[in-house]
């Protein structure tokens, strides 16, 4: 029985570790909806998300914040408002090595921006490349975006609770929910 008091949605590409993060969040064994993956030109993982991944966790105040995971393919776009519905934010996931990761953010920002106005961003796979990382930063203030953004591994339980309590934080200024 899912029993959160909030709702908390990880979006980003194929790969681009949201599984990994919730996973690394959750105080309960997550709910996988993996399956084979057939877009290879994607990604080459073996496994890829096909409906919700559900995880939970519980902060220090007692708080319960439900984790729902989205596919991260475009075909699978159609469920990403159901999802969305009744979210306090977003975080948004961007894999650094991607192509064009830059125009992965633009787009998913478009998309979730019409979901919730509390987004969180975080960018992996920034280790042992030499691409510049300060391009995210400065394309967010060329927009006036002032989203939390961070560098995190998310298998790495303490960068995804610095990502997912960067967004309570805003939410918590923005709209006074937790208070």
């Amino acid at each position: 029985m899912i029993l959160q008091q909030y709702k908390i949605v990880f979006a980003g590409s194929m790969g681009a570790g949201k599984t990994e993060a919730i996973r690394s969040l959750s105080d309960i064994p997550v709910l996988l909806t993996e399956a084979f993956n057939t877009d290879q030109h994607s990604h080459a993982k073996l496994e890829t998300t096909v409906g919700i991944d559900y995880g939970e966790v519980s902060l220090d105040d007692g708080l319960k914040i439900g984790l729902y995971g989205t596919p991260g393919q475009s075909r699978f776009d159609f469920i990403w408002p159901v999802i969305c519905r009744g979210a306090i934010g977003a975080i948004i996931l961007i894999d650094h090595n991607a192509e064009a990761p830059l125009q992965e953010l633009e787009q998913y920002l478009e998309t979730f921006q019409n979901y919730t106005d509390n987004i969180a961003i975080g960018i992996t796979h920034v280790d042992g490349t030499l691409k510049s990382t300060h391009i995210y930063k400065e394309w967010l203030l060329s927009q006036d975006l002032f989203s939390p953004l961070f560098f995190i591994d998310a298998r790495k339980k303490e960068d995804a609770l610095l990502l997912l309590e960067a967004l309570i934080t805003s939410v918590e200024v923005n709209h006074n929910i937790f208070t």
